[in-house]
């Protein structure tokens, strides 16, 4: 990322994303119809939401291989009856042609949900959260896709994972961000 385009956070040495971008601002009415999906079962939302990320797609630094949705611990992902990031993950993949790995990246902490959490507690929260596939993302340019992104702890956290199991970059698409 270059210096003149990144924000304090971007800036930061813990920082190890190679882009990140999203399509909207996180504030009303986005946040109202991103609650309706996830929270209120709303997956008829999904695709005209993915649709708009590809409206927005970006000119990626480096062009992705392999599109991988943040995942939800598992008793999470059971108790709510799916990943809303999976949802938009898989109609992206599908219309930019770019191959989806669903499993490459799980879950192995459960962690508590980041809303009001400091940024702080959120980077705590999800530390050693994530564990990726080395068979799966090895040599690969990852983009990590999920609905919002608020601090980047999530993000980074999962990042690391990838970049662990030698992953070449991680850059990451929102479908909503804070400013």
């Amino acid at each position: 990322m270059h210096a003149a385009n990144a924000c304090g956070q971007c800036l930061s040495p813990d920082f190890n994303l190679l882009q990140v971008r999203t399509t909207l601002v996180y504030r009303e009415p986005v946040t109202t119809v991103i609650h309706a999906l996830k929270y209120k079962g709303l997956f008829a939302l999904s695709k005209p939401l993915a649709q708009l990320m590809i409206d927005s797609w970006p000119i990626w630094d480096e062009a992705p291989e392999l599109l991988i949705p943040v995942p939800l611990h598992p008793q999470r992902k059971k108790q709510r009856g799916f990943n809303q990031s999976e949802l938009l993950v898989n109609y992206l993949g599908q219309k930019r042609d770019i191959p989806v790995a669903l499993h490459a990246l799980q879950r192995v902490k459960k962690t508590a949900p980041q809303v009001g959490l400091s940024p702080r507690e959120r980077q705590e929260n999800v530390r050693d959260a994530f564990l990726a596939d080395p068979n799966a993302v090895a040599g690969k340019q990852i983009l990590l896709i999920d609905d919002v992104y608020t601090t980047g702890s999530t993000m980074m956290a999962a990042a690391k994972a990838l970049l662990s199991a030698r992953a070449i970059a991680v850059s990451a698409y929102c479908l909503a961000g804070t400013v």
